[in-house]
């Protein structure tokens, strides 16, 4: 979760759900996709340092559980602006990189209307059904039969498993979000 993009966009989220505090945000954070991207406190907190400056997010002190005051970050209106404008309009690499669409879809169900929900899930799903060049040779998806190298075959194995998941759900979602008008 290096990335400033990323980065902004689950700091906005999750404040978007609720104040907390620099260390719970950082936990936070490290649970969502920390195992594949941790975030460092050099990178965390010149992030919120950031946001703040933009008017995006608020610090104030409060009383803390053993007397010591803590700092508490708020996200502000502008704040909120800005993550909703981040769902609607996500970046194409927010699409395309799995662990930035898996953050962007964590946050989803704060846009409003399932409809602008749905349009971000129907990129996503044209993203996964074009052709990819690893996967593809010649304009024709490689056979897994067909790759000599055996972790080359798995990772095509397990890619493809995952993406034909993703497709169905994603499928399914935006035909229930369509229902709901």
């Amino acid at each position: 979760m290096a990335s400033g993009g990323d980065l902004t966009l689950t700091i906005l989220g999750f404040l978007s759900e609720r104040p907390m505090h620099g260390y719970e945000l950082k936990a936070r954070l490290a649970a969502l996709t920390g195992h594949l991207r941790p975030i460092s406190d050099g990178a965390l907190y010149p992030a919120i340092a950031r946001l703040e400056s933009k008017g995006l997010v608020e610090r104030h002190e409060e009383a803390g559980t053993h007397a010591a005051r803590r700092q508490v970050l708020t996200i502000t209106p502008e704040g909120r602006q800005e993550l909703l404008g981040r769902l609607r309009d996500p970046s194409d690499l927010d699409i395309s990189d799995q662990t930035r669409f898996f953050a962007l879809l964590t946050f989803l169900s704060a846009l409003p209307g399932g409809q602008e929900q749905a349009e971000v899930l129907r990129r996503r799903l044209a993203f996964l059904e074009a052709p990819a060049s690893f996967f593809y040779e010649r304009g024709k998806p490689v056979r897994i039969q067909d790759e000599p190298d055996p972790y080359r075959r798995g990772m095509l194995q397990i890619a493809r498993a995952s993406s034909r998941a993703e497709k169905e759900w994603l499928r399914q979602r935006i035909e229930e979000l369509d229902a709901r008008g």
